[in-house]
């Protein structure tokens, strides 16, 4: 299998918020795919405090360091989709998942989730 056709999809988490107390999981290791695949990161999240209505973003960070914004679930809407990303958001389990389809080798990168 030629390497040109692998990329890695690194996952991270940050939060940003008022002081109060947040807590991030991850499930995922570093993952490895080929281009055209399609592959699903989770994040989940604690809130120690009632927040209302907030906004979960996903970015990733290209090897030279650029943060780039890929789509904002807001917690009062339905699922997010853009394009080749889609969330699953379910709010009562405090989880998200971003689905990346038709990878490409530009998707190569650390993926963060961020709650504001």
């Amino acid at each position: 299998m030629p390497l040109s056709s692998l990329l890695w999809v690194f996952l991270a988490f940050t939060f940003s918020g008022s002081g109060a107390a947040q807590k991030v999981t991850q499930d995922q290791p570093d993952i490895t795919r080929q281009v055209e695949q399609s592959v699903t990161l989770n994040c989940l999240y604690d809130i120690s405090w009632y927040m209302g209505a907030y906004s979960i973003f996903w970015f990733k960070q290209l090897p030279r360091g650029q943060m780039i914004y890929l789509i904002r679930q807001y917690s009062e809407d339905g699922n997010a989709r853009d394009g080749r990303y889609s969330v699953n958001f379910q709010k009562a389990d405090k989880s998200i998942s971003l689905t990346i389809s038709a990878l490409q080798l530009e998707d190569t990168a650390k993926y963060f989730c961020a709650l504001r």
